[in-house]
């Protein structure tokens, strides 16, 4: 396009078109008029800037400044953040609308179809340039907000709950205070950062608020509104890397947030300990690996629910070391105790209603066998 001359007329109301652009904007736009002084002068020199750039565009549109640089640089970054893309786009429309109005009270007949056409296309590339301001304010937000999510996790670990910590994770936009769960498991193959944001996605569409953190090649998350930990879990593990996933009880409040992160950190370790393990898995099905890794809460955990529990009735405990530590089987286990093999099942029945495992099944064995040696163990003296 060669180059065009703008009618002085037009060249020297860019000011009073402004004017014009801003009082139409007070008319017709309810937003607008909700805005701060000092935000409605920011929106005011963005359309005197639109106005501006259009007839340098006008003038020849190979030389002219980028209109990302010349329009939306008028105003401060922070723009993009009190007024939407949508409400960004009005105010283009609105100054468009007055140029137009301008072009026929103040632009000669035959220079006016020129003018015309060239504020057409000027629309279309204004618009374009509103919305690759917006992508970068997003993108620069995302950043900022993957950094952020990542400080208020290594708070979390390290059990630094303060102020500080809690008007971060309000600035992220946490709404929910309630049903908490950490889920650990491998960094996301490829792109962590772009895993991330796909797992919020995610979260976001089950309505759940969502922080992530990358501990070395572990991605710690904390979700808030989880009422089942177990789907949470399923949900996430679908975006994680290889090898197992933990997930940990629901908790109500931040503060017991460090405690279970920690708990889960430890169980995810413990899970290569169990080659068969679901994934994801809860912490609570990982005891006897916790505890053979020297985590004193699943050392206690254990000895309170297996040999604590079955120390208040003899016949369950002596029962209980003869199936599990000498015989195995139901016959040998009745002529081990000189008993009928009916009551040999029956106290294996109340065996699992006590501690919560059977007996008779091999995995659920094994956390027993662990609790009734670590509780021989912690009974004995050294």
């Amino acid at each position: 396009m060669a180059a065009a001359v703008v009618p002085a007329s037009l060249a020297q109301a860019t000011g009073s078109l402004a004017t014009a652009a801003t009082r139409l904007m007070e008319e017709g736009l309810p937003w607008y008029r909700d805005l701060g002084a000092q935000e409605r002068s920011w929106v005011g020199l963005v359309a005197q800037a639109g106005i501006t750039a259009f007839l340098d565009w006008y003038r020849d549109p190979r030389h002219a400044p980028a209109l990302t640089s010349s329009v939306f640089g008028a105003a401060p970054p922070q723009l993009a953040r009190v007024i939407s893309l949508e409400q960004t786009v009005a105010l283009v429309r609105a100054t468009i609308a007055v140029v137009e109005s301008a072009i026929d009270e103040l632009v000669e007949p035959a220079d006016q179809p020129p003018l015309r056409d060239a504020i057409l296309r000027y629309s279309r590339e204004i618009a374009f340039s509103a919305a690759e301001v917006y992508a970068r304010a997003a993108e620069a937000r995302g950043a900022w907000d993957a950094r952020l999510e990542s400080l208020v996790v290594d708070a979390l670990l390290r059990d630094e709950l303060d102020d500080s910590v809690a008007s971060r994770i309000a600035a992220l936009g946490w709404a929910s205070h309630r049903a908490l769960v950490v889920v650990a498991g491998d960094a996301p193959t490829g792109d962590p950062e772009q895993a991330m944001q796909v797992m919020r996605r995610a979260a976001g569409a089950q309505h759940l608020d969502l922080l992530t953190g990358m501990q070395g090649r572990t991605l710690l998350a904390v979700a808030g509104g989880a009422e089942e930990p177990g789907r949470l879990a399923r949900l996430l593990a679908a975006h994680l890397g290889p090898g197992p996933v933990v997930f940990g009880p629901v908790v109500s409040t931040f503060a017991d947030v460090s405690a279970t992160a920690r708990t889960v950190l430890i169980g995810l370790r413990a899970a290569v300990g169990w080659p068969d393990a679901p994934r994801p898995v809860s912490v609570d099905e990982l005891l006897p690996e916790r505890a053979l890794l020297g985590d004193p809460a699943a050392v206690t955990r254990l000895v309170a629910q297996v040999h604590e529990a079955l120390l208040r009735d003899p016949a369950l405990m002596e029962t209980a070391i003869a199936y599990l530590d000498r015989y195995g089987t139901l016959e040998g286990t009745a002529r081990a105790l000189f008993v009928h093999p009916n009551t040999v099942r029956y106290r294996l029945r109340r065996i699992a209603d006590v501690t919560g495992w059977s007996p008779t099944d091999p995995r659920e064995a094994a956390c027993l066998r662990a609790g009734l040696t670590l509780g021989r163990l912690t009974a004995t003296p050294l």
